[in-house]
């Protein structure tokens, strides 16, 4: 999802020459029969299987930089050993290829590594986080991974950032299946029934409904990533480190749910329902990104609000007869 509307907007842009950027490989593994509708409208020279990326990097010299958002992201995985080879091994081979070739890395983490909130959402001190599931504790990992080999002085790219994800929501999900936003499952159940279904609250300072989430739209985070890009190439890189990518603002999934169906020229309908089994003791209640550190590594364009990234996603996207940006 974020890798194909990074793409999107480096092809809806131009590079140092002036000439649109299409110079890019892309690489995923598409698990979804519909997911390749992602690639459609892209331009690139090539596509390649993530298992024939490593062999194909092998003697390349002309890459400007790797920009690595492929993991397994359910956070419902349980199959551990599978999140280490693609989550974190597939990582580190990545970054040690970048550190070989003096190549820019940059990669997706995740806001699930701060697990609850307890120790809160500020990307300036990740050291004592405690992930809720496998999937959030892999990316924690990496991170830590990455930030020993600044303080031990091994080899690393020349520039290089790990975005922590907040709750991303946008065209091009539609493969996502349970993991896609609340966003879009609202769509889809508004559609089928005229009405949302959310879950009902478990703790007792959070009505039902208001349990809420840093919603970042997923275009802000390809510009995001893309200002990191372009700062690295004009051998300008902003600071190395981890930061989050969210909106700085937490909103309710009531105020999401809200925003989908006016946008749908519905009136609001939401039902509460209990939460599922496997998701007791691991749901965050509330997250809410500091931004100040991706402020003061010079990225200074606003963050689009829930209600206008909402009505683009649905006006322009999911009520389309071509829903895929």
């Amino acid at each position: 999802m974020i890798g194909s509307i990074i793409a999107w907007h480096f092809n809806n842009s131009r590079n140092e020459k002036g000439q649109i950027r299409d110079d890019l490989v892309i690489v995923d593994h598409l698990a979804h029969e519909e997911q390749w509708q992602n690639l459609v409208k892209r331009q690139y020279v090539q596509y390649l299987q993530k298992d024939q990326l490593l062999e194909w990097l092998q003697d390349r010299n002309d890459i400007d930089a790797v920009i690595h958002m492929g993991a397994i992201s359910a956070t419902i995985e349980r199959d551990f050993d599978k999140l280490v080879a693609d989550n974190i091994h597939y990582s580190q081979n990545l970054w040690s290829w970048c550190a070989a070739k003096n190549v820019p890395f940059f990669y997706a983490s995740s806001a699930a590594t701060y697990g609850d909130g307890t120790s809160g959402y500020n990307d300036a001190n990740i050291e004592n986080l405690r992930p809720l599931n496998g999937y959030g504790y892999s990316k924690h990992f990496f991170d830590q991974w990455a930030l020993r080999q600044v303080t031990e002085n091994a080899p690393q790219p020349p520039a290089w950032a790990g975005f922590k994800f907040f709750n991303v929501y946008g065209p091009n999900e539609y493969h996502k299946e349970r993991m896609a936003s609340v966003a879009f499952h609202t769509f889809n159940q508004v559609e089928a029934t005229g009405r949302m279904k959310l879950f009902k609250s478990n703790k007792a300072d959070f009505a039902d409904g208001m349990q809420s989430r840093d919603f970042v739209y997923v275009k802000d985070c390809a510009s995001i990533i893309a200002y990191f890009f372009e700062q690295a190439v004009a051998n300008n890189p902003a600071p190395n480190g981890i930061y989050n990518i969210g909106t700085g603002k937490a909103r309710s999934f009531n105020d999401l749910a809200n925003a989908v169906m006016q946008s749908m020229g519905k009136t609001p309908q939401i039902d509460y329902i209990a939460m599922p089994d496997d998701l007791q003791g691991k749901y965050q209640y509330f997250t809410e990104a500091s931004m100040d550190k991706l402020r003061a590594a010079g990225y200074t364009a606003p963050f689009t609000s829930l209600e206008d990234g909402v009505q683009d996603y649905v006006q322009n996207y999911l009520l389309s007869e071509d829903k895929y940006c």
